[in-house]
């Protein structure tokens, strides 16, 4: 009652969302919430450096009914409780930020729990990113409960480090671009090497079998192939369909009604809509580290059309926008680049070195006006800026 009553009164007084102070009160109050609010629930958890949000939306989806999730991405406890307090559903699929994942596997004790990658996010706060998979491990090796599955990526090394602790794994073969943070062997520090979709360290550390898998547009699912055809585009998001729709399998889920439902889905939270904003028609598309641009930038026409790309550095962001230098932006080559945000000249300084053809925007009334659809690339906060500023 105190969470639903503090989040309404945030709500009320515009001081926020109402999705993580009420959860912080009721922590407060009684410590091990989490655990209670979970208590004879099924739970699902989805954790990893990108396509979190997408993938809990897919599963939501897939799952059908009335599922309880933490759908603004407040993906902390006290999103957690603020989420699990507001409806009593038999299922339940939570986001998880993979600094917390060891915490919430302990205090909600899932029947899956869904590892999607790991690479460098936000460097000004976040851990470095060989010691997140080795938290992972530890939290997997000492988790009590042998019923809990683990739907894994077997193309990132370091979900397989962290999860081939677990006998109960169901690996999947899914697309996987960014493998940057995953070059030497996180078992023994030799280099990895990569021969066709197959890896290996001579010490024994390998890709192990697979029980999903991605073809096109053909999905396997424990021997079972279905139609992969998503409204959504784009290589990973072919990924997250794929370990969302396992997951939904090792909970009994029909796959077949699942898909057709995960395949329906036009955009998650904004991402991947259309907007317009003073005369322009804009796809807006999340990138927030270097892996999530590499990812957007692979989807964007091959005709050299102009593209925007928005830099914030707040808190939500990462103060450090050193991160630009990591990102491939030499794939804009024959496009040109607008560039907004509050650290527009530092992305704009990056693409001068990519020899990315680009503008500065300090006026937003003097962007020329396209009739073409224009793809807006933006990381965490500028996104949510647009998304507000521009109308579907």
């Amino acid at each position: 009652m105190a969470v639903r009553t503090v989040n309404r009164l945030s709500r009320l007084s515009r001081r926020g969302s109402g999705t993580v102070v009420g959860g912080r009160v009721g922590m407060k109050i009684a410590p091990d919430l989490v655990s209670s609010l979970t208590s004879g629930r099924c739970v699902i958890l989805v954790s990893g450096t990108n396509g979190k949000t997408t993938t809990t939306s897919m599963i939501v989806a897939g799952w059908g009914g009335s599922v309880t999730t933490n759908e603004t991405g407040s993906n902390m406890p006290a999103g957690h409780v603020a989420a699990l307090v507001e409806s009593k559903n038999e299922h339940v699929v939570l986001e998880v930020d993979e600094g917390w994942l060891a915490g919430t596997l302990a205090s909600t004790r899932p029947s899956v729990v869904v590892l999607l990658n790991l690479s460098r996010d936000q460097l000004d706060r976040a851990n470095e990113v060989r010691h997140l998979a080795e938290r992972w491990r530890k939290a997997l090796e000492a988790h009590d409960d042998d019923k809990l599955v683990v739907v894994a990526n077997a193309n990132d090394p370091l979900v397989v480090y962290a999860a081939d602790v677990r006998a109960n794994t169901v690996w999947c073969d899914v697309p996987t671009s960014w493998l940057a943070d995953a070059l030497s062997c996180p078992q023994c520090t030799l280099a990895i090497s990569h021969v066709g979709s197959a890896w290996h360290c001579t010490c024994g550390f390998a890709k192990p079998v697979k029980v999903t898998s991605v073809l096109g547009e053909e999905l396997v699912i424990d021997g079972e192939a279905l139609k992969l055809d998503l409204l959504m585009p784009g290589e990973f998001n072919r990924s997250n369909a794929a370990m969302a729709l396992t997951a939904l399998h090792c909970v009994d889920v029909n796959l077949e009604e699942a898909i057709r439902r995960v395949n329906a889905i036009p955009s998650v939270v904004g991402r991947f809509s259309v907007r317009r904003w003073n005369g322009h028609v804009l796809r807006l598309l999340l990138a927030k580290n270097p892996s999530g641009f590499a990812a957007m930038m692979a989807t964007l026409p091959e005709d050299g059309s102009d593209v925007w790309v928005a830099i914030n550095a707040r808190v939500a962001d990462g103060h450090d926008p050193s991160w630009l230098y990591d990102v491939p932006f030499e794939m804009l080559r024959g496009h040109r680049v607008y560039c907004f945000g509050e650290r527009r000249l530092d992305l704009a300084t990056r693409l001068d070195y990519a020899r990315v053809e680009f503008t500065v925007v300090d006026n937003d009334s003097l962007v020329p006006t396209s009739k073409e659809t224009i793809s807006l690339l933006a990381n965490y906060t500028a996104f949510s800026d647009w998304l507000a500023r521009s109308e579907a």
